[in-house]
């Protein structure tokens, strides 16, 4: 792998967290983090959705004639949304405990305003098809980190002796505050790509 492409993938995957730098898919962040294997698995389903929206959009920005970004942004849409379904009747078949366990956040994925954002940033960006794909697998890697540290730190904090008052939702948002300016550490790397 290239200097570049490391330099785009550590940057999709750290640097620019897009859960925790960006602050994007924030609904699945906090509403399906509470067990290590279902965030796992979520973050593995966003990380093929976020895959195949990049080799979609570069598809779309390559070969489309036409370039109104209202359009992109409808074509964007359309192949999100078939991407979710295909993913949500495959996981529905072969593991019906996780499709149970995902419940709403599953069709959910099609709003994820993270796959959007990817779709755009790479287009704006000018990202080829192998950069496309370096970077959609580190933007679903960091979410996929984002939404694991986030579970494994619920599930610890589930067994610690935590005052009343930071139970639940609080403690979630501190330990998203928390991680959220950990990362920010990581801004030095690749010049802050």
């Amino acid at each position: 792998m290239s200097a570049a492409l490391l330099g785009i993938f550590v940057s999709a995957l750290l640097v620019n967290n897009f859960t925790l730098s960006y602050f994007l898919g924030l609904c699945p962040f906090f509403g399906v983090s509470g067990r290590l294997q279902t965030a796992f698995r979520l973050g593995m389903a966003n990380t093929f959705v976020m895959l195949i929206t990049s080799l979609a959009a570069w598809a779309l920005h390559t070969y489309v004639l036409i370039h109104a970004p209202y359009l992109m942004l409808i074509a964007y849409i359309l192949v999100i949304a078939s991407t979710v379904q295909f993913v949500e009747m495959v996981i529905k078949k072969a593991s019906p405990a996780l499709f149970r366990a995902l419940g709403i956040f599953l069709p959910l994925i099609t709003t994820n305003c993270a796959i959007m954002a990817l779709a755009l940033f790479q287009t704006s960006r000018g990202y080829g098809l192998l950069q496309g794909l370096v970077f959609a697998a580190g933007a679903g890697l960091g979410v996929t980190l984002a939404l694991v540290l986030m579970a494994g730190l619920r599930e610890e904090a589930e067994l610690s002796n935590v005052p009343a008052l930071l139970r639940g939702t609080a403690m979630s948002f501190l330990i998203a505050g928390v991680l959220s300016l950990a990362f920010m550490g990581f801004a030095g790397l690749f010049g802050g790509s």
